[in-house]
């Protein structure tokens, strides 16, 4: 019964860090797609009114969507990837009180 919810429990953990993981890649692709779509926009703009192609894809329009959307790109990434690795992950308080509930069993036993 025990391995059952054991099995459970794990498979839901699973479950739930590839559905992080899956909105991580979505973000990505929307990233790009949406950023190139913009990045077209401004520079056809910007080409219209005399800008040289290098001049327009070099413009601060271009660049800054790119960049600050970027910066919460690396966060979440660091919130799917990153973080976990410090070993403070979403499950971290569930090993923690797993652990300190073995060292506690360990000195009754001793008793």
């Amino acid at each position: 019964m025990e391995v059952d919810f054991m099995q459970e429990q794990s498979y839901l953990r699973a479950k739930k860090r590839v559905k992080v993981i899956k909105g991580f890649y979505v973000h990505l692709i929307v990233y790009v797609l949406v950023n190139i779509f913009i990045s077209g926009v401004i520079v056809f703009g910007l080409m219209q009114s005399d800008y040289s192609f290098a001049d327009a894809i070099t413009n601060f329009g271009v660049i800054s969507t790119w960049l600050f959307w970027g910066i919460g790109m690396f966060f979440h990434w660091m919130g799917v990837f990153g973080f976990k690795s410090l070993g403070l992950g979403s499950d971290w308080e569930e090993r923690k009180i797993k652990e300190m509930m073995e060292k506690d069993d360990q000195r009754t036993k001793n008793f």
